[in-house]
């Protein structure tokens, strides 16, 4: 599997809460002061990390998996969460 660091500079950007369920990401960038990076640390969620939306509500806020572990993320979080699709 190649695992390029960089994001696809072609690709464009979205925030979490707008990815379809089912639809694979790649998170590229963290809006947010230190809390939401270190929250979001703590749960072993980085930049660069290929994550699956698994559901998803109407205000954004999502179910994710990543490597089978699934977190439930609030609309506002999802939404400082830039991502790609891969």
């Amino acid at each position: 599997m190649n695992k390029n660091p960089r994001p696809n500079p072609s690709a464009q950007s979205f925030p979490l809460a707008m990815a379809s369920e089912g639809e694979s990401v790649r998170i590229i960038m963290i809006h947010g002061g230190r809390k939401i990076q270190e929250r979001l640390l703590s749960m072993g969620i980085n930049i660069e990390d290929e994550i699956e939306v698994v559901q998803r509500q109407k205000k954004g806020a999502v179910l994710i998996s990543k490597e089978g572990n699934r977190y439930a993320l609030g609309g506002g979080m999802a939404q400082k969460i830039q991502v790609i699709t891969e």
